[in-house]
């Protein structure tokens, strides 16, 4: 019995490919259309995967969380991963059977690291000592205790390699921006691209961090709950439910702030590193998802672009079906069942696919550096793993059925007898199932097409709307090393007799972020029960012509003016909060009510990414 199915598939794929080859031009189109659809699909998989499994390079990411914070603003809740220094000890010593390990960390921010003459600028942060254990490091060197002492320094493999090149890095001496000194203790695998912390090209203890800043040295020693500036990255005990522990901490912040912050009704709460780079929008303290509705929103047109390809097989196979009538009339007739005809249609069905499968994961392995380009991916073919195979023949098998499957039933529905008397006819219910057919190829193109059309204009949109600031010819750069400190105005002096700008000058955030935010502003006619808190930074005389901003109100910061060091310039959104009708002249104070002080509106400006831009001397950034 075996023998004899073995013998029938084989007659089937010699009727295939014969047929195949007959037919050259429609076995081309029928191949290549397919092929193409499939390579698509393919990709936008591969994609797809590469998300799903973000993060999933630290071993314990379905254990490892961010607290996060939401805080009551004006009714509305604001959610921000910062936290206060001392919840570290707090959850550490009260909380210790729920957490397996706790990282307290800064940002990562672009350091200057020096050994010898050699200096590079490369990103960096500084984190507890359990950090090598938490996210899984991967040390190549050195051990998980390379955080331990406080003059050490991590590097990753491309980072160490870069700065000693085939010396031997574990021991050496280098200088973190020219003030710190660190042993290198450790050397980790790079992080790859589908990690959060990827591009971070050392850590440092988070102690060494404490001790070369006196504000973060001061806020530790006085217990600052107030100073929410950093962040805390804990990894849940085997035990322990992220929801449940979630709540318990809910309130911890809330219980050791002072009144003003107790207005805010901090709530802390856990968020999972799956979540991190597919969920991480929040709009009044709820998740309301991120890149995950781009994950569905690819996945569904990976999708449309194969039922596509499958309907123009379907097409181009039953537009075949009269040079096959005759065929299928003389099988039966000699006795050959319907099920036969359907076995044999499906297995040309197969015969197809698996060369389009073929050909398109050559055209993938041709498009996937450009794809990887595009995407900023790292993507390759999992050929080693198993279930990249299961999928892989999971995905021939289903595009096979549906392509498959209406030319395996339509062909093997022709009556013999109506075949061989020259006197068939396609019914009309063929007829209209193919005209719809057709009629949905053409409406999901039409819509993939406008969808295409739609998302080109929005990212052209994005990148010609206002900015707040002029974009061309702008360049920023940190001035993380103490070597710029005071010599400010000597650099931009030579670098404007020289002419190699137009203008410069410094701020405490980029023109593309802030940095910093504050609630301590009072103004006339301020409702006594508002809780705002604006974004704020400092500036320098000539931040308004660098960045290019509009001026609508009053003027730009001037060195004519010695009062404009305690001046305040605000955007449109800001003076319309405020309710300033006539905002020139008016005073701002700003800080406690006992300390506060009072700055003067001396301009209003369109759009701008903060509240209020405060001018300060170079002195006091």
């Amino acid at each position: 019995m075996s023998s004899t199915y073995s013998n029938m598939f084989k007659n089937y794929f010699k009727i295939a490919y014969r047929n195949l080859l007959k037919n050259k031009a429609y076995s081309f189109i029928n191949i290549g259309g397919l092929a193409v659809g499939m390579s698509v699909a393919l990709l936008i998989g591969l994609w797809i995967a590469d998300e799903l499994s973000f993060n999933h390079y630290h071993q314990n990411h379905d254990r490892i969380a961010q607290v996060m914070q939401n805080r009551t603003i004006d009714g509305n809740k604001d959610t921000q991963p910062i936290v206060s220094i001392p919840l570290e000890d707090e959850l550490r010593s009260k909380y210790e059977s729920d957490f397996k390990h706790l990282v307290i960390a800064f940002w990562n921010q672009e350091q200057v690291l020096s050994y010898g003459e050699n200096k590079f600028t490369k990103l960096g942060n500084y984190m507890g000592k359990e950090a090598i254990q938490l996210f899984s490091l991967n040390m190549l060197k050195g051990t998980n205790e390379g955080l331990a002492e406080p003059g050490s320094i991590l590097l990753s493999e491309s980072t160490a390699k870069m700065i000693f090149g085939e010396e031997e890095a574990m021991g050496k001496l280098m200088k973190i921006n020219n003030d710190m000194d660190a042993e290198v203790t450790g050397v980790y695998e790079d992080l790859p691209k589908s990690s959060s912390l990827h591009g971070l090209a050392f850590i440092s203890p988070w102690e060494l961090f404490v001790s070369s800043q006196n504000w973060v040295r001061n806020a530790r020693a006085e217990s600052n709950w107030d100073m929410a500036s950093f962040q805390l990255f804990v990894q849940l005990a085997d035990h322990a439910n992220l929801q449940e522990v979630s709540e318990k901490i809910k309130k911890v912040a809330f219980n050791h702030v002072d009144e003003m912050e107790k207005a805010y009704d901090p709530q802390l709460f856990l968020h999972p590193m799956n979540d991190w780079h597919l969920r991480n929008n929040w709009q009044n303290g709820m998740n309301t998802g991120g890149l995950i509705q781009f994950v569905w929103l690819f996945g569904i047109v990976g999708a449309f672009v194969l039922i596509l390809a499958c309907i123009n097989f379907m097409n181009l196979s039953t537009a075949q079906s009269e040079k096959r009538s005759k065929e299928v009339g003389i099988r039966k007739s000699i006795g050959s069942l319907r099920s036969q005809l359907i076995y044999q249609f499906f297995t040309e069905s197969f015969l197809v696919v698996l060369l389009s499968f073929v050909l398109s994961a050559i055209m993938v392995l041709l498009a996937l550096p450009y794809f990887n380009e595009l995407a900023n991916k790292n993507i390759l073919l999992p050929v080693t793993s198993f279930s990249f195979w299961f999928a892989i023949i999971g995905f021939i098998i289903f595009t096979g059925l549906l392509a498959g499957s209406y030319p395996a039933l339509y062909l093997s529905s022709f009556r013999p007898l109506e075949v061989l008397k020259g006197t068939f006819k396609s019914s009309k219910s063929a007829i209209t199932f193919r005209k719809g057919l057709v009629v949905l190829q053409f409406t999901v193109s039409v819509a993939l097409i406008i969808g295409t059309i739609a998302v080109q204009k929005q990212i052209q949109y994005t990148k010609d709307r206002p900015m707040g600031y002029d974009t061309k010819g702008t360049i920023m750069i940190w001035s993380n090393s103490p070597d710029f400190k005071g010599k400010y105005e000597l650099l931009r002096t030579a670098l404007k007799s020289k002419q190699a700008i137009l203008e410069m000058s410094e701020s405490n955030s980029p023109l593309t972020g802030v940095f910093s935010f504050d609630g301590n502003f009072s103004w006339e006619g301020k409702d006594p029960n508002a809780q705002p808190r604006f974004a704020a930074i400092r500036v320098t005389h000539d931040y308004g012509k660098t960045a290019g901003w509009e001026v609508i109100e009053g003027r730009n910061f001037s060195r004519d003016y010695a009062s404009d060091s305690t001046a305040f310039i605000l955007n449109k959104t800001a003076v319309e909060y405020m309710g300033l009708e006539d905002p020139i002249g008016k005073m701002v104070a700003w800080g406690e009510k006992e300390s506060a002080r009072k700055f003067q509106i001396v301009g209003v400006i369109t759009v701008s990414y903060t509240h209020l831009r405060a001018h300060e001397t170079e002195a006091d950034l």
